[in-house]
């Protein structure tokens, strides 16, 4: 029996869903995101599609960024991961150009949720059927977020760090700001909520999200979070907001 069995009494059962931008000259979209079941870690960037003006993919640091925040797993005890440092050691091995924001959450062997996040990638804790806790959008101001990068942006140092005790049954809804900018916390709740009664999987509510964040952002006759957002900060905007969506769904069960 290893230290993780004897420990840990909850764990995340989690799976994904993508849908990248339409975009021609960058098939493979802009955000970037990995699973770890082994360390109980996931991670989820949006590289910052503002460098498309200097002839660079963004994507390709948020891609090259998350497959080193898996790599770093590998010199860390699995039942006792710390995501800032997970943050920094890609953040130190990542040389692409360009620059991303990025969320870490892992679930500790004292079942404590702990995330480092910067910018407006997040998470959300839904338990019986609201919102328990939503992880708070770091920006300079409205829609230019904190972003961490080589050739300039914000040290991972800078990461908001976070920890929020879980429970048997509570889900956890991980997202670039694809899904957030376009989906309100009650329509999540309603997804999950659905998807629960129906007992659906991780993968089916990842992708139920991400359609639903999909379709919303297409819309420019229905308010939406970004909208609203927008309107707070003296912008006109109508409707959702265009961008590649990301969503990671983790169900946390007994061990």
């Amino acid at each position: 029996m290893n230290s993780i069995t004897k420990r840990r009494t909850l764990m995340m059962i989690a799976d994904s869903f993508y849908i990248p931008k339409h975009n021609i000259s960058k098939p493979r979209g802009e955000d970037a995101h990995f699973l770890s079941h082994d360390s109980q870690v996931i991670g989820v960037s949006d590289g910052v599609g503002g460098w498309a003006r200097k002839g660079i993919d963004a994507g390709e640091y948020a891609r090259e960024l998350m497959l080193n925040a898996a790599y770093a797993l590998d010199d860390l005890d699995p039942d006792n991961v710390d995501p800032k440092e997970v943050l920094i050691k890609a953040y130190l091995n990542t040389e692409a150009k360009g620059s991303a924001t990025a969320c870490i959450i892992t679930l500790a062997g004292d079942n404590i949720l702990r995330a480092a996040n910067l910018g407006d990638s997040g998470f959300c804790v839904i338990r019986a059927g609201k919102t328990f806790y939503k992880s708070p959008v770091q920006q300079h101001r409205f829609n230019y977020p904190y972003q961490m990068g080589r050739s300039c942006g914000t040290s991972p140092e800078e990461a908001e760090e976070i920890a929020v005790a879980v429970e048997s049954g509570d889900v956890i809804i991980v997202g670039t700001d694809g899904l957030f900018d376009n989906v309100f916390p009650e329509d999540i709740e309603a997804a999950v909520e659905l998807c629960l009664e129906d007992e659906k999987s991780p993968e089916i509510l990842a992708w139920t999200l991400a359609r639903a964040a999909l379709v919303k952002s297409l819309e420019t006759t229905t308010a939406s979070p970004f909208e609203v957002a927008a309107y707070e900060a003296g912008i006109e905007h109508f409707g959702g907001k265009y961008d590649d969506i990301t969503v990671v769904v983790a169900f946390v069960s007994p061990y």
